[in-house]
């Protein structure tokens, strides 16, 4: 098969709508009747969220395309103007199973476990008068209905608010008749209510506040009537633009970019199923819009208003079980987390083992006397983070703190910039990485003072230093002392803060310098031993695969006879299955109770395993645009436990598992009758403390 074949469009799975393929297979959850009730769904509210950043960030990138006449494409081949018409297709079969999902077996399923929405046509006389005065005492003070005319010219929504487009009939106080009017509902308000005991049948009945607020839209007209009331909800671009080349400070021009966030261009409209085309045709043309990105609501037009209600509802039996994450016995058994890394490499999966070592860990450090530095870098960490306040005291401490922080991580911005300025009161060194390059390298260095030598500590991870997540996400984290690995560690952040070369690293593969040809050669190398006819494989686990080049070096594996076993959560632009090119190539996606983040690469090399762990997928904003690290498991035991926990165990999934067909859609993978098998959940057993 020659290089030109793989120029072959039909060989690529378009990206986005493999993305679309994901939020499918996130919203199968919330049908499946295995799963804790309000678990499904919470399945549900996360389909509608990852749905909302699509349009944000996706959607509005391929509409800039289009209106700059872009001309470059994918190796799909697809133009920005036909991907548009295909998601245009998809979403709207997606959204039109959301509120089926919603309305025909949510719902009704939760209304047998006593947890009601009650709409406004069933409220009892008490609900009603109780309604009323909540409406009249939290509502009607702070809203502010626009009547549409001439001197009121149409308000523009905040990115993904709830508001309503409302048909009036007579005349108000001035003799004025516009007919139309725009009332946004407060954003200060929760949008689930619940009903007191007083006026409930049952512990747990709510109303939406969007049900308040059209039941008495008459009483914010005085001497009109409301004669259509319709949700709608503009979703608008999110993406933000900074030229790091001609700013002299990110943090202020970032801090100068956010608010455009809730007022970019519109990309999608959302409107209840029952709205008249003709106010339908009047939003459009406000903004913008085409019939393409209309999608009508059989229910709440933002879904994930009801992402509160597991919170409010005090129903255990209804959710996943707790468990308590574990810690190793070395760390339990040792005196402090110096002496239990010196001891060997330690190995942390998250969230099955506890994210409190890696605190523990700067805790120590920033008390710590023989602590002289302590180097990290921030991508996503969280408002209120753990991890900085350590930073914070070792700083306080006097220790040398240097901060890489990444203000450029989306939806992050705003908390990233509080950090940043936290920790350089504290008298921490702050940096914000390098110029057109994103920081997303997890590292974590520790340099002590043992005798007359310095050694460095150092933590690697998959995943970002982020408390909560840590009980979300699946990750690695590895602790060490190796002293060759803390060296390349100490010359990537030399590399980050000085904008030196980094030099030649010894153990470490970088984006954007080693880490792609890296694994070129390794998928090369795995298919050459495959054509001397000695054992050869490749396992590779992480969150999306479409970087071209890596695409064809599996190919050429697959058919040079290399067994491929790919675990790959999100988009996957390979097609497995196509005769002649990938009929070695197996991909599978997990979706389960926990976010998989994990980016794990086996290569079989003769019988002496590679295996790696990385904060990077195989895409090409990884291996190009980001700074990233890579790095080995070198002790024997360890490399076994990752080899058994990342593949052994999720390719024999039978319960969460789902296989990509060659057409791009995904099937479950039931695998033989007989015992069902959840990768997650034998983690939990095997390595939870309970």
């Amino acid at each position: 098969m020659t290089t030109e074949t793989f120029s072959n469009p039909d060989l690529y799975v378009n990206r986005e709508l493999s993305l679309l393929e994901f939020h499918r297979r996130v919203l199968a959850q919330a049908r499946d009747e295995a799963l804790p009730l309000l678990e499904r769904l919470r399945f549900l509210c996360i389909s509608s969220s990852v749905l909302d950043e699509f349009f944000e960030i996706r959607v509005s990138g391929l509409k800039q395309q289009q209106a700059y006449g872009a001309v470059q494409r994918g190796p799909d081949n697809l133009s920005p103007s036909e991907q548009l018409r295909r998601i245009a297709q998809a979403a709207l079969t997606i959204i039109d199973e959301q509120y089926s999902v919603l309305n025909e077996v949510l719902l009704p399923a939760l209304n047998e476990q006593n947890i009601r929405f009650i709409s406004k046509e069933d409220w009892s006389d008490a609900q009603r008068r109780w309604i009323k005065r909540y409406f009249n005492h939290e509502l009607a003070p702070i809203m502010s209905p626009i009547g549409l005319d001439p001197a009121h010219p149409f308000p523009d929504p905040l990115n993904k608010s709830l508001a309503f487009i409302v048909n009036l009939k007579g005349k108000d106080a001035f003799g004025r008749n516009s007919g139309k009017a725009i009332v946004q509902a407060p954003r200060a308000l929760p949008r689930v209510v619940r009903l007191p005991e007083s006026c409930a049948d049952g512990p747990n009945e709510f109303v939406l506040l969007s049900s308040i607020i059209d039941a008495h839209m008459d009483e914010l007209f005085p001497g009109m009537h409301a004669t259509g009331v319709y949700q709608f909800r503009v979703t608008r671009n999110s993406d933000l633009f900074v030229d790091e080349e001609e700013v002299d400070d990110l943090l202020r021009a970032l801090e100068g970019e956010l608010p455009s966030r809730r007022y970019g261009d519109a990309v999608r409209l959302e409107v209840a199923q029952d709205c008249s085309e003709e106010l339908e045709s009047f939003l459009m043309e406000r903004f913008h819009l085409s019939a393409d990105d209309v999608y009508r609501c059989n229910g709440p037009v933002n879904l994930m208003r009801l992402a509160t209600v597991p919170e409010l509802v005090d129903r255990p039996d209804l959710q996943y079980p707790g468990f308590t994450p574990a810690v190793p016995e070395r760390i339990r058994r040792a005196n402090d987390m110096f002496e239990a890394v010196a001891a060997g490499d330690i190995l942390l999966h998250h969230p099955f083992e506890s994210f409190a070592p890696v605190l523990e860990f700067l805790r120590q450090a920033a008390k710590d006397p023989q602590v002289l530095s302590i180097r990290q870098t921030l991508y996503r960490t969280g408002a209120q983070s753990a991890v900085v306040e350590a930073l914070t005291d070792a700083a306080s401490n006097g220790k040398e703190v240097v901060v890489v922080i990444e203000l450029r991580a989306r939806f992050d911005e705003a908390d990233n910039i509080e950090l940043a300025n936290h920790l350089k009161s504290a008298g921490a060194q702050v940096v914000y990485g390098v110029v057109g390059h994103k920081t997303h390298a997890k590292m974590s260095m520790v340099i002590r003072r043992e005798g007359r030598a310095l050694k460095r500590y150092v933590h690697l991870g998959t995943g970002n230093y982020h408390t909560r997540t840590a009980r979300l996400y699946t990750d690695y984290g590895l602790f060490t002392c190796d002293e060759a690995l803390g060296n390349d560690v100490q010359k990537v952040f030399q590399q980050l803060t000085a904008l030196g070369r980094a030099g030649r690293l010894k153990k470490l593969l970088q984006s954007p310098f080693t880490l792609h040809k890296s694994m070129l050669d390794f998928i090369d190398a795995e298919a050459k031993n495959a054509r001397l006819g000695k054992p050869a494989r490749v396992m590779a686990k992480m969150n999306s695969l479409v970087e071209p080049q890596v695409i064809q070096a599996l190919y050429r594996a697959s058919q040079a006879g290399v067994k491929v076993e790919l675990i790959v959560r999100g988009i996957c632009a390979l097609r497995p299955g196509v005769a002649g090119v990938s009929e070695n190539i197996r991909v599978r996606s997990i979706v389960g109770r926990f976010l998989e983040h994990t980016r794990v690469f086996y290569f079989e090399n003769e019988g002496e395993p590679r295996v790696y762990l990385s904060s990077a997928d195989w895409m090409g904003r990884n291996f190009f645009n980001r700074v990233e690290i890579c790095f080995p498991v070198e002790d024997e035991a360890l490399k076994r436990r990752v080899v058994a926990e990342s593949f052994d165990n999720y390719l024999k999934d039978n319960r969460q598992a789902w296989e990509l067909q060659t057409d791009g859609s995904y099937q479950a993978a039931t695998g033989q009758t007989g015992k069902r098998r959840s990768a997650q959940e034998s983690l939990l057993a095997a390595l939870a403390a309970s």
